[in-house]
């Protein structure tokens, strides 16, 4: 299967701080792909990496064969790659409509005349855009909250308007960052389906940042684990969650030792 992704001997640091140390890992083309490990383990650092807030030091980030390391975020987000943050990052007084139609920016064109006196092409286009950004609010089920503004909606939803609005910029690539952080479960259980149409209806890939290791295991079709800058290991959910180093990375001790009650569920597959 095709690397969509392919992170090489990534390093990053801050001064005297080691963020990352070596990284490699990749992203298989239409597949769930979770990145997991402690807090701290350098997990957002690595997405930022990959869509250009930060310039590594060493290493290569490649996407579809084009190396990213140097471009600005704008450039790789032409590119294809788009991602939901995990503070949210919305545009509070604007509404979720006006929120998707900021992401579908990039695919604007004509003149400033055109778009002065909004005929002919620029008004196509508008009309075009709107209509993308309607599908995905669609997608999404947020269409009795399309004039609702940002900053009236519950944490839940705004992180769900986050996660749409990732999306209609049409990525190949979705970044996630924390998606399922401060969610019920039923919001969860919304993510996750989500998730799943997006892999296999709209066949977009994803990168996945996520500390609910049972959503890991349902959703992910593989899984690399970080942990103090560097990828201790990668493989399905099924071979990774069984690794002495992901469980000792997780419970910060010898893997003989007592587990935390949620790595023994993980690990154990009890629900």
């Amino acid at each position: 299967m095709e690397r969509i992704l392919e992170i090489q001997d990534v390093s990053l640091s801050f001064g005297g701080l080691q963020v990352l140390q070596r990284v490699q890992l990749d992203v298989l083309s239409g597949q769930v792909t979770a990145l997991i490990g402690p807090n701290g383990a350098g997990k957002t650092a690595l997405l930022n990496c990959i869509s250009g807030i930060y310039r590594p030091q060493a290493g290569r980030v490649a996407f579809a064969g084009e190396d990213l390391v140097g471009r600005t975020p704008e450039k790789i987000a032409r590119l294809g790659i788009a991602r939901s943050f995990q503070n949210l990052e919305l545009f509070p007084s604007l509404t979720v409509l006006e929120n998707l139609l900021v992401a579908r920016d990039s695919h604007f064109r004509g003149s400033v005349l055109g778009a002065a006196v909004f005929l002919g092409p620029a008004r196509r286009r508008e009309i075009a855009e709107r209509e993308a950004a309607e599908r995905v609010i669609d997608f999404f089920e947020l269409w009795p909250l399309r004039h609702v503004r940002a900053h009236d909606l519950p944490y839940g939803q705004q992180k769900i308007v986050g996660f749409a609005r990732a999306m209609a910029a049409d990525p190949k690539l979705l970044l996630l960052d924390e998606p399922g952080s401060g969610l019920t479960r039923d919001e969860k259980e919304d993510l996750a389906r989500f998730i799943l149409r997006l892999r296999f209806d709209w066949k977009v890939s994803i990168l996945w940042i996520e500390h609910d290791l049972q959503m890991v295991s349902d959703l992910a079709d593989r899984v690399h684990v970080l942990n103090l800058g560097e990828c201790i290991a990668s493989g399905t959910p099924e071979e990774v969650k069984r690794l002495p180093a992901v469980i000792s990375a997780y419970v910060g001790e010898e893997p003989a030792a007592p587990r935390h009650p949620c790595v023994e569920a993980w690990a154990t597959g009890a629900r």
